[in-house]
């Protein structure tokens, strides 16, 4: 009986646990192909996601403006997780200070960086296109001529030249590039017979800067024999195709309106005009009392300078500090002192010294530099006042300016009259409404009228009578008891 019983039960057990080993076999299986579907998806994702590559033009004169738009260029394509950035420059140079703050910017990428010299990297284009990892150049391109030079086009000092022959070999050396050729391309004074390349000493015979007493300018096949090219690709696809990135996607980065805006202020002219226009606003401001157009002008001017050459790192925070201690001097002369002391001419002399340092670039400079500056600084101050008298003179010819100052007489032979009418109460008599301290109200023939006293004080209710009648203005007197 019992082992009957014991027989069923296991009968019943190995049905329960068929069904069970059964299911679990299943999601066994359903669990594996899961994970297997799961694989495949973020494979095919991956395998899907097109490759990108940045675009970034650098072209014309490379000026304090530029700076930040590369840095932005630069900041999107590492967001991007770019596979390279592509710098295609096309340049004859221009601030020194400029394409030092851009090959910084290039040197410290976290992507690869490309340099495709379409046609020319001049002077600072050569700087920056060291700076990259490789270098491209369309055949008929050029690279060089890096020498320093001041704002009237003659060398450097050689403070100066000194400065730019190591910026560009220590460039050089960071992409392991030729640094003879690099101290070449801005020292005319070192000559060489043999170079290093890829480990062997090779003897130059067809490079002119070798020479000394001439600067090193690369063409496209002595750029590539002398390893600073690494290829000559005549198109943007040409080379992605040389790059195996023919099939990533293309983003090409353009200034927005505050770089745009930047540049424009920062242009040489632009600024000399705004500096002008803002130190010459503030001066006419002391010659009138209280605060009007001129100041206002004046402090706007210097508000788009100062911030555009801020934003562009022309001006430093010191530069800042001073033109403004010089701003705030000339405020305490307008408003709290009389006259005109201690207090403008220190502001005056603070705001020409901010405005010299403005004009000053952010690297070593020599003494022929900083006269050019005193110059500059001298030149701008002197046509801004030019401009501003002859741009006076044809404001005031304009109809504009006449309705705006309204500068005509209104001649009582024309019909104008600042009288009100009150001409024939000269002699009238009335009672004051209120007491005449010396000027109050009074009533005459039911008007209400305000006057005022000889001088006197007049009681309320007293009889008054009127003695003249000036435009607006009627004198009365008190009555007396026997009048």
């Amino acid at each position: 009986m019992v082992l009957a019983s014991l027989t069923n039960c296991k009968r019943n057990y190995s049905k329960f646990m068929l069904p069970s080993l059964f299911l679990s076999k299943i999601t066994a299986k359903l669990k594996g192909m899961k994970q297997h579907i799961l694989t495949t998806l973020i494979f095919l994702i991956s395998f899907g996601q097109s490759q990108i590559v940045y675009k970034v033009p650098i072209h014309d004169t490379i000026d304090l403006g530029l700076p930040p738009f590369i840095e932005r260029s630069i900041e999107m394509a590492e967001e991007d997780n770019a596979k390279a950035i592509i710098f295609d420059i096309d340049t004859f140079g221009g601030r020194l200070d400029a394409a030092t703050q851009i090959k910084d910017a290039i040197l410290s990428a976290k992507i690869p960086t490309i340099a495709f010299i379409n046609r020319r990297a001049i002077s600072a284009g050569a700087l920056i296109s060291l700076s990259c990892e490789k270098i491209f150049m369309t055949s008929g391109a050029t690279i060089g001529a890096a020498t320093a030079v001041d704002m009237s086009g003659k060398k450097g000092s050689e403070k100066v030249i000194s400065y730019m022959r190591e910026e560009m070999a220590s460039t050089a050396e960071s992409r392991n590039r030729n640094v003879d050729i690099a101290k070449g391309m801005v020292d005319e004074e070192l000559s060489f017979t043999h170079l290093i390349i890829n480990g062997d000493s090779i003897e130059v015979k067809d490079l002119e800067g070798r020479k000394e007493g001439k600067l090193i300018t690369l063409t496209t096949e002595l750029a590539l024999k002398y390893n600073i090219s690494d290829g000559v690709q005549e198109t943007l696809e040409e080379l992605l195709i040389a790059l195996e990135l023919e099939d990533a996607e293309l983003k090409n980065t353009n200034e927005n309106w505050s770089e745009a805006f930047v540049r424009f202020l920062t242009n040489p002219v632009v600024a000399s005009l705004l500096t002008t226009f803002g130190f010459l606003g503030i001066l006419f401001e002391l010659q009138s009392p209280g605060w009007g157009i001129p100041g206002s002008v004046g402090l706007a001017c210097l508000a788009l300078s100062l911030g555009a050459s801020y934003i562009a790192k022309l001006a430093t925070m010191t530069d800042m500090l001073i033109i403004l201690a010089g701003v705030g001097l000339l405020m305490v002369e307008i408003i709290i002192i009389p006259g005109f002391g201690i207090a403008g001419i220190g502001g005056i002399a603070l705001i020409l010294w901010g405005l010299y340092e403005l004009l000053l670039p952010d690297i070593p400079v020599g003494a022929e530099f900083e006269a050019m500056a005193i110059w500059g600084l001298t030149i701008g101050i002197i046509g801004g006042i030019i401009g501003l008298v002859l741009l006076v003179k044809l404001m005031t010819k304009t109809v504009f300016w006449q309705k705006l100052t309204s500068p005509d007489v209104e001649k009582a032979e024309e019909g104008y009259s600042t009288s009100v009418g009150w001409e024939n109460l000269v002699h009238a008599e009335g009672v004051s409404q209120t007491d005449l301290r010396p000027a109050g109200w009074v009533i005459i023939d039911n008007k209400r009228i305000f006057v005022v006293s000889e001088g006197d004080f007049i009681e309320k209710d007293s009889k008054i009578k009127v003695l003249s009648v000036d435009g607006n203005r009627v004198v009365v007197r008190k009555l007396n008891l026997e009048e």
